[in-house]
């Protein structure tokens, strides 16, 4: 077993802690320059580093996390600023040049310094500074006899993209707190700036709302679990579950603000909705079902119950709202998602009560019905300065103009979003679906829909092709999504999500060419070095030749898909 372990990490000489070359970074810089001949700078007990002003909360990240793994205090000078080893400060002429998110590195014999266009610029910068140190930066003690080296460079750098973003699925497998902290390190070190968090579905719901206790009580908790896909016969007859206080809300946002990170919250209305209607059975369609009978799901899929469209349904929800939007303040993450996508209308079809709602608010059938959820809590979200975000479904029946899409259907839901001047999340299932499965070969665990590779994920282009000017500049950027049905721990999480994860945030940061055009070999060399960063750093990644032996889950079925995903 150590044998195969020690297969994946990158040779080690002695006591050295080699430092990366630039062309090693991930995601790749706008721009980068060496400085031919001139020395690296060693940092020592002695090296200090300063910070400038909007550089010091970047500064403080750096200097707990270098502390960590190098055991260097990185004091502030005693005196002048400008004498310091390392400095990271915002820079008024940087922020015109590369704006707020971009940054200069400039590392000689004398040190290294950060100007950046705003705080998340320093952040981004002082990730680049740790990458540059070598792998062993990301170690959370350090290693005996290590020397600290960064090169003589010059780096300039910025987005391409102000959304850049993972949706991480806690409600069918709930990731306990500690997890989403851990994720959003890793997701700051890649760049990213956007946690999307899906907190409720049918198999659970994973926040705490005080006025309605029985949210948690009951709708967090399932009795069994499926092990596998839909086909599987095998069940997992552990009860389930787990959610988050509100003050671990509170931390999980503060923790993702200090690194620049971004948390949206997604409550889904009106599909996806079980767990909700069995804690409390009124939310339900009781005209046709016997609500009160129902359960948390403990199956995959889509389940046939949907809220009932009720008044009594639009104020409970609007009483979940109230609370959520306490918890994730404007200012760290003015967009709340809604859902809105596969939502079944059998009930409705069946309900008297539905139908007579129909024609009481003259909707175009059940469609319609559909509609009327996403644009009442668009107004009412709107009405309190916040943007309400659904998956491509919410375009059906118009939207507000303040409404943003989640494109996961293929392109084209984002492509009309665009044209019709709402801003757009690209993440089609056909390209960045990190649950989709890595490779054709019968050791991946649990394969679901089409293979999906590292290389497919490094040639995904967000901006469709022949998407007008106008249109081009309403994609926010994209994000990767990970849904967790047959992911139960985060063992099998960090296997889907890495190394992909980091051709993604490529993608989404750095200015590539068109995808055919893409320096697959080049990014494939980098990788190298990269998977040294994801060993330190304890992630379960995939290895490029398969899955080791305990990656593996022979004989529990998923849900594989021949040929090429359909494009939509």
């Amino acid at each position: 077993m150590s044998a195969l372990r020690n297969s994946r990490c990158t040779e080690r000489n002695g006591d050295a802690a080699p430092a990366v070359a630039a062309p090693d970074l991930i995601p790749a810089p706008l721009s980068t320059g060496t400085t031919a001949g001139a020395d690296p700078y060693e940092l020592t007990p002695a090296s200090t580093l300063a910070a400038g002003p909007g550089g010091e909360g970047a500064a403080a990240w750096l200097r707990r996390e270098l502390g960590a793994a190098t055991g260097l205090p990185l004091l502030p000078p005693a005196g002048d600023p400008g004498t310091a080893g390392l400095r990271i400060a915002v820079d008024a002429a940087t922020g015109k040049e590369l704006g707020p998110e971009g940054y200069r590195l400039t590392a000689g014999p004398e040190g290294a310094e950060v100007l950046a266009g705003g705080p998340a610029g320093a952040f981004w910068g002082a990730q680049t500074l740790r990458q540059l140190l070598g792998p062993d930066a990301y170690r959370r003690a350090p290693l005996p006899g290590r020397t600290w080296r960064l090169p003589a460079v010059r780096i300039e750098d910025r987005p391409r993209f102000g959304w850049r973003g993972m949706l991480l699925d806690v409600a069918r497998h709930f990731m306990p707190k500690d997890g989403v902290l851990r994720y959003i390190d890793l997701l700051a070190a890649h760049k990213l700036n956007v946690l999307h968090l899906h907190l409720t579905d049918d198999q659970g719901w994973r926040v705490e709302i005080r006025r309605y206790p029985r949210l948690t009580e009951v709708g967090a908790w399932r009795p069994r679990s499926r092990w596998g896909h839909r086909a599987s016969p095998l069940w997992n007859e552990t009860p389930h579950g787990g959610f988050y206080t509100q003050d671990d809300i509170r931390e999980i946002v503060a923790y993702a603000a200090e690194r620049h990170v971004r948390v949206v919250p997604e409550i889904d209305v009106p599909g996806h909705s079980l767990a909700a209607i069995a804690a409390y059975p009124h939310l339900g369609n009781a005209d046709v079902v016997d609500t009160a009978a129902l359960e948390v799901w403990d199956d995959w899929g889509i389940s046939p119950h949907v809220l009932a469209p009720t008044e009594d349904v639009l104020r409970f929800y609007e009483g979940v709202f109230e609370e959520l939007l306490e918890l994730f303040p404007a200012e760290v993450s003015p967009f709340v998602h809604i859902g809105g996508d596969e939502c079944p209308k059998d009930e409705w079809r069946a309900s008297p009560a539905a139908q007579a709602r129909i024609r009481e608010l003259g909707v175009a059938g059940e469609d319609g019905l559909q509609s009327w959820f996403i644009r009442h809590f668009d107004g009412w979200l709107a009405a309190r300065g916040r943007r309400l975000i659904g998956w491509d479904e919410i375009l059906e029946g118009g939207l507000a103009p303040g409404a943003a899409v989640s494109s996961w259907r293929g392109y084209a839901g984002g492509i009309a979003a665009a044209e019709a001047g709402h801003d757009v999340v690209m993440c089609p299932e056909q390209h960045v679906y990190l649950d989709y499965r890595q490779s054709g070969s019968p050791d991946e665990p649990m394969p679901i829909a089409y293979v999906r590779t590292l290389e497919d994920v490094y040639r995904f282009e967000p901006v469709p092709p022949g998407l007008s000017a106008d249109a081009a500049a309403h994609v926010l950027g994209a994000q990767a999504n990970v849904w967790t049905e047959v992911m139960a721990d985060q063992g099998r999480v960090d296997y889907q999500v890495f190394p992909r994860l980091a051709a993604f945030a490529e993608v989404v940061w750095s200015a590539l060419p068109a995808p055919a055009d893409r320096d697959w070999p080049g990014f494939e060399a980098r990788m190298t070095a990269h998977y040294a960063r994801l060993d330190a750093l304890g992630v379960g990644y995939r290895p490029p030749g398969g899955p080791l032996p305990w990656q593996r889950r022979p004989g529990v079925l998923g849900r594989p898909r021949e040929g090429a995903p359909p494009e939509a």
